[in-house]
């Protein structure tokens, strides 16, 4: 299985300035493959393929001497991005679902990083036990060493063996993501099951067996600190040295929230993947939720990238088609599942805001998440249609947790 591995870099200026060069020429060169494909159609009827691209990059090298100061796999990897990228376009065209998205030209600033394909054989190297990395951006003379040694930051140990390299500039910060080949390491076989029903405000998740995340909340809690760097951005004019401060800092303030969430994210999916077999959630309709009114808390949690990094790491114990773990994610329908009693089954329509209640047939007393949960994992139990399916392990049943 293959693993990505990010690992912040430190340039010196002058490297920093070569890597800079290094994404505009790439850049410069993901436009004009994107513009050859365009005319090529437009003017002639006729689509320039991959390899057909591809063979042109040694004659380019020839005419525009700056291309000699890129690696030459960095430029192919060019070439399969607008290939990539119109292989996407004609898929949605095909699938006929919304807009299809035509491939758009990269501006200044849009175009962030840079691939080695083969970083585990050239382009990359490192250096004095991990601590340094060797870019080979520029040519092999007799004086200069590619790009140079950048510091690099590894924060874990680098597993496995290395298959490409993205060099990757993040607002201020530049960044290496190695992704490498490792052997898959199962995790400990667990018949437990759970359901979960996720929320925004004050709880982000809550599981049948009455556990409750707090939600984070990393956007509302920098709310007024954004407000305030927007403000000043607004008040400076384009072409204004100080625009440009103001912009970075604002991309700042969004990226840490970013991190934060993700960060969050992450660790939830790890322990709830860590201790149960089987999870079962809700199959929502984010898209159509993050535009509705509750919008500013859905996206807030972020629950599309949550359920994401779920799935993944769920899926990251499979390999060769066999399940190594046993972990499952499983979605439910969510019709009723914060009306129904999950006691006797009574059905009965709460407005949002009542949390607790007693269910007027058998008289237990629910929390309306909790009850959600349960229900959503006794869909999974049950079925569509009452019968056992093959959700869970044999010889499995869903643990009964007290209210």
């Amino acid at each position: 299985m293959r693993k990505a591995f990010k690992y912040r870099l430190y340039p010196t200026k002058p490297q920093q300035k070569d890597l800079e060069r290094t994404l505009s020429l790439c850049r410069h060169l993901y436009n004009a493959a994107l513009q050859e494909r365009r005319d090529a159609y437009k003017k002639a009827g006729k689509s320039v393929g991959l390899y057909q691209q591809k063979r042109y990059l040694p004659q380019i090298r020839e005419e525009l001497p700056q291309y000699k100061r890129a690696h030459s796999q960095v430029l192919q990897d060019v070439i399969h991005r607008v290939d990539k990228a119109f292989q996407g376009f004609f898929r949605r065209l095909k699938a006929k679902k919304g807009k299809a998205g035509y491939p758009r030209f990269k501006g200044q600033g849009r175009y962030d990083s840079f691939t080695f394909p083969q970083a585990y054989e050239t382009g990359v190297k490192l250096q004095e036990g991990g601590r340094r990395v060797l870019l080979k951006v520029f040519p092999w003379r007799e004086s200069s060493h590619g790009i140079g040694s950048v510091k690099v930051k590894l924060h874990r140990p680098l597993e496995g063996k290395i298959k490409t390299a993205t060099v990757k500039r993040e607002g201020e910060h530049w960044y290496i993501i190695f992704i490498t080949e490792v052997d898959p390491k199962p995790l400990p076989p667990s018949e437990e099951a759970i359901g979960i029903d996720l929320g925004t405000n004050p709880h982000f998740l809550v599981t049948s067996e009455g556990e409750m995340v707090e939600a984070p909340r990393h956007f509302q809690k920098a709310e007024e600190k954004l407000a305030k760097a927007q403000r000043e951005l607004s008040r400076k004019k384009k072409g204004k040295s100080g625009r440009k401060k103001a912009r970075l800092k604002v991309a700042k303030l969004h990226r840490k929230i970013a991190n934060q969430r993700r960060d969050f994210h992450h660790k939830v999916a790890r322990k709830l993947v860590n201790a149960y077999g089987t999870i079962v959630h809700e199959d929502l309709n984010i898209l159509a939720l993050s535009r509705s009114y509750v919008a500013k808390g859905i996206h807030d949690a972020g629950w599309a990238q949550f359920l994401a990094i779920l799935a993944y790491k769920a899926a990251a114990h499979r390999a060769s088609g066999s399940v190594l773990a046993g972990r499952r994610v499983i979605k439910v329908d969510p019709k009723y599942t914060s009306q129904d009693c999950p006691v006797c089954g009574h059905r009965e329509k709460k407005p949002l805001w009542v949390r607790a209640y007693t269910c007027p047939q058998c008289g237990a007393l629910l929390h309306r998440d909790v009850a959600a949960a349960q229900n959503i994992l006794a869909k999974a139990w049950t079925g569509p249609s009452g019968e056992t399916p093959r959700a869970f392990p044999q010889g499995n049943t869903p643990r009964s947790p007290g209210l």
